[in-house]
């Protein structure tokens, strides 16, 4: 499917592309990553050139790259920034919950280290000690008000499929729900989604969520 975007003379509204990072090493590994900082793997880093290829191909830019300081979202942003030279920012707000005591572990480790709790509400914290779903949530609301605290322009965030899951919960007007109840967002290894934004109604629109690539989800 060919995207419309939108010209510098119809830009009365923002335009913002959420896109989920390169496979990295944890989703090679099959790790629970959370803030744990696993850099990209080649195959991630081909993922990430071939997406900025065909932006560049197709002459889609961006005003300005926005991305998690975590290494899988921050290299795959800098790889997208440099073919389509625009410039990088880093918003701590745009990192992946935070899973606490299951950070780094793969899934029969983090079953011996701590057992998953029977129901989890919005309020239960990851890994005991990490974030709950409603303060990812929060966070994602508060990452996209920065964004909309700057000029009207293209935007191209670039984080990891929990925030951006909580992300469009915040726009699409979805509650965080319990025990992993409620729509999914399937954000594979370079998805990205791609909305427009009206201040002036307070209108969003979804232009595409792109999972052509094809890459398997680790």
């Amino acid at each position: 499917m060919m995207v419309k975007y939108l010209s510098m003379t119809e830009q009365s509204v923002y335009q913002i592309t959420f896109l989920r990072h390169g496979e990295s090493v944890g989703n090679a590994e099959d790790r629970f990553q959370g803030h744990a900082d696993f850099p990209l793997t080649e195959k991630g880093r081909a993922q990430a050139r071939a997406l900025a290829d065909r932006w560049q191909a197709e002459g889609l830019t961006f005003d300005q790259c926005i991305a998690s300081p975590l290494l899988r979202a921050c290299q795959t942003a800098q790889i997208v920034s440099e073919v389509l030279k625009i410039p990088l920012a880093l918003d701590p707000d745009w990192m992946e919950i935070n899973n606490g005591r299951i950070a780094g572990l793969t899934r029969d480790e983090a079953a011996l280290v701590l057992p998953p709790p029977d129901f989890m509400t919005p309020y239960t914290r990851f890994g005991q000690t990490g974030e709950s779903r409603w303060e990812v949530y929060l966070r994602a609301g508060r990452a996209i008000q920065h964004i909309l605290d700057h000029p009207v322009g293209r935007y191209l965030v670039t984080a990891h499929g929990g925030v951006l899951n909580m992300a469009m919960y915040a726009i699409l007007g979805i509650p965080v729900q319990s025990d992993f109840s409620g729509p999914r967002f399937m954000f594979h290894n370079t998805t990205f989604a791609t909305f427009s934004y009206e201040p002036e109604h307070h209108n969003w629109q979804l232009i595409n969520f792109d999972n052509s690539h094809g890459w398997k989800e680790d």
